[in-house]
This record gives C-alpha cells, sequence and structure tokens, in this order.
C-alpha cells in the first residue's frame, strides 16, 4: 500500500467516529446509558489513535484532499460534548431547570471553546478544560451524586474553559506521558466497566474512576504550578 492510500486509510479510520457517534445518539434516545457510553468509549479509543497514525503517514502532506484535523474538531464535538450534554439532561441527572442551565452552558461555550485558535499550549497540553464531557459526565452517572454537586461541577468546569490553566493531552504533553497515558488508558478501562455494568460497576470501579480522572482534570495545573505556563 502507497503512503498516500495509508495516509487516506487514516482519514477513513477518524471518519468511523462520526459512525460511533450516531449508535451512541441512538442508544441514547432509547434511554439505553450504559450502550450510549460503550459506543462513546470506542470513539474514545479512535480518537485517541488516530492523532498518532496521522502524525506517522503525515495525513497533512499524503493526503491533503481532506482536513483531518477539521473531521476530529466535528466528531469531537459529538462524542466529547453534544451527546454526553444530551444524556445528562434526558437521563435526570439534572432536571428541571438545573438540566437546561447545564446543556446550554455545556454546548455553547464547548463550540466557543473547540473554535478558539489558542486552545493548544507550546507543550502540545490545552489551555483551559477542553470540554471533555463526556468523561465527566459518564463519572456522573456511575456515582449519581446530589444535582446540585453535578451542577457546580458543570459550571467550575465550564468556567475553566476560559480560564489560563493547563490540561494535559495524555498522548501529546510529553511531561509526565509515562504516567499520564496508563492513567488515561485505565481510565478507559474503567469507564468501559461501568458502561458494561449499566452504571453499577462497584466501590473498587468507581474509585478507580474518580483517582484516575483527578490526575487527569489537576496533572496540567500542577505542571504550570511548577514548571510555569511554559513549562
Amino acid at each position: 500500500m502507497t503512503l498516500s492510500r495509508k495516509a487516506f486509510a487514516v482519514h477513513l479510520f477518524t471518519a468511523t467516529g462520526a459512525v460511533f457517534a450516531m449508535l451512541a445518539l441512538l442508544a441514547a434516545v432509547d434511554a439505553e446509558w450504559g450502550l450510549m457510553y460503550l459506543w462513546l468509549v470506542v470513539a474514545f479509543v479512535v480518537d485517541g489513535l488516530d492523532g498518532p497514525l496521522a502524525r506517522r503517514y503525515d495525513v497533512k502532506s499524503n493526503a491533503p484532499e481532506f482536513d483531518g484535523v477539521l473531521m476530529d474538531l466535528i466528531i469531537d464535538y459529538l462524542t466529547y460534548v453534544f451527546i454526553p450534554a444530551f444524556a445528562l439532561f434526558q437521563s435526570g441527572l439534572l432536571g428541571g431547570w438545573s438540566g437546561w442551565a447545564a446543556i446550554i452552558l455545556i454546548t455553547f461555550a464547548s463550540v466557543l471553546y473547540f473554535s478558539d485558535t489558542r486552545m493548544k499550549t507550546k507543550d502540545n497540553s490545552f489551555s483551559g478544560f477542553p470540554g471533555c464531557w463526556n468523561m465527566v459526565i459518564l463519572v456522573l452517572f456511575a456515582i449519581a451524586p446530589h444535582w446540585i454537586v453535578s451542577l457546580i461541577l458543570v459550571a467550575a468546569l465550564t468556567l475553566a474553559m476560559f480560564l489560563p490553566v493547563k490540561f494535559i493531552h495524555p498522548v501529546r504533553t510529553e511531561r509526565w506521558k509515562m504516567l499520564s497515558l496508563p492513567m488515561a488508558l485505565l481510565w478507559t478501562l474503567f469507564a468501559g466497566w461501568a458502561a458494561w455494568t449499566d452504571f453499577d460497576p462497584g466501590p473498587l470501579a468507581v474509585l478507580g474512576l474518580l483517582l484516575t480522572s483527578a490526575y487527569l482534570l489537576g496533572a496540567g495545573a500542577v505542571q504550570q504550578a511548577l514548571y510555569g505556563p511554559d513549562g
């Protein structure tokens, strides 16, 4: 297979994320939350693999007819933002006015963030919370906290999208990558198990979800405090 065909195949692989997004949405419409999140976890795995593949086969040079970055952003908005926000509202975890407030905050702020040209830092981290609502809302499904706790968390992370606080990319941020990548893989395993058990994964899996989520959310801020905003 020629290099251009391999690069084109990477685009096709990225595009499967849209199919998994549709399958997740169909499951959400039927209130099959475990199945919905299983499809989102599959999409999350695709999103974690397509970037390294795109760089390996230099898709910008070898398959320039398609904009892989734009394709990735479209799919990310569906799987990271739109479908999880719908699930948060439709499931009743946040109902009434709090549900409306949450979905308006999440969808409006996230589309602004995804189009912000300053979202990436010099070390390939994110400036501000990168709109990973699929991860946040999966944890809310698993622990089912009081609605006030969920609403405060949504509001705080929405604000954090526009603060000069770093959040790591577990694949592309080189600092602590030997720890960050296993943490992301463990999170994916715990998340998949939670979805497989229809969000009754047991206390150990819930603890694992909370610990890995805390690391992925907080590692960038710790790095920024230790090494400075450009460190």
